[in-house]
């Protein structure tokens, strides 16, 4: 390596760390709260290295709370919309860039508008329709209202990455006898992992982390996610359990801290698969 590129690399590395340390000190603190005791908490002056380490906070946020209740809720709401809306958003971008049919362009613009549009605007709607059909207060409801807010921008994203595979190579697979099915499987969506995976990622992201439509929608505690319930449980006009608080945030942090270190090495994995015949 020359001279010019260690100073570059050296100078790069003195702006990002501190960077990276002051965007991680808030979540290190959260962590460090989680497992101080109790009279630690609001000792004068604050320290970032506790005395003693306890996980008392945890065992009684699993033992004496709900969390294990609206922990499950939430990962079977955030999976169930990631399937959902991937599944859709996959075949449906495939269709806006492989078929030509009257107003395609127009359906693609309707639905970047349908992202634009202010959550809030749904609500009302949403929650009339969920009544109507029988589903209000209930895990499938909270599932069709984060599908109405994340299919539209995942349908935009996967049809620029549909819109990037060459046409050449299913054409290719079709005249070596595969079928059109057999292409998309085999071609177009080797091809289109990474975008899949984004996609994937950023569903299960607004799943997780949503509010709104989970305080309007929900109000019993069987079907309440993290969101909602943590906020029900640990905090009220009066008084804040702040070391519950800090050890159910580090617990609801774990899994996307988890699924983003084992899908990242697979975001780039898709690109050329299923372009070179086997």
């Amino acid at each position: 390596m020359s001279a010019d590129r260690k100073r570059i690399s050296l100078g790069a590395s003195l702006v990002t760390w501190p960077l990276v340390l002051v965007i991680a000190f808030p979540l290190l603190w959260m962590l460090v709260t989680s497992v101080k005791p109790q009279t630690e908490l609001f000792a004068t002056p604050p320290s970032l290295i506790p005395e003693a380490i306890t996980f008392e906070h945890y065992r009684r946020l699993l033992e004496d709370t709900p969390f294990p209740q609206y922990f499950a809720n939430s990962v079977i709401i955030a999976i169930s919309t990631t399937i959902l809306v991937v599944g859709v958003s996959v075949l449906g971008a495939y269709s806006l860039v492989r078929f030509s049919y009257r107003g395609r362009e127009t359906l693609a613009s309707l639905v970047l508008f349908t992202y634009l549009l202010p959550s809030v605007v749904l609500i009302s709607p949403l929650y009339l329709m969920l009544v109507n059909i029988g589903l209000a207060n209930t895990l499938p409801s909270l599932v069709i209202a984060y599908t109405t807010f994340s299919l539209p921008y995942a349908l935009w994203l996967l049809r620029s990455f549909m819109a990037g595979i060459p046409e050449d190579l299913e054409s290719a697979a079709m005249v070596d006898g595969a079928s059109r099915l057999g292409a998309f499987v085999d071609v177009v969506l080797p091809q289109a992992l990474p975008g899949i995976i984004s996609t994937a990622l950023f569903t299960f992201i607004l799943a997780w982390n949503e509010y709104l439509y989970a305080l309007v929608l929900v109000n019993s505690d069987e079907a309440r996610p993290l969101t909602t319930g943590v906020m029900n449980m640990l905090i009220s006009a009066f008084n804040i359990e702040w070391s519950l608080l800090m050890a159910a945030s580090v617990m609801m942090s774990v899994p996307l801290i988890v699924i983003f270190a084992f899908l990242q090495k697979y975001l780039t994995s898709g690109f050329g698969a299923g372009g070179v015949k086997g």
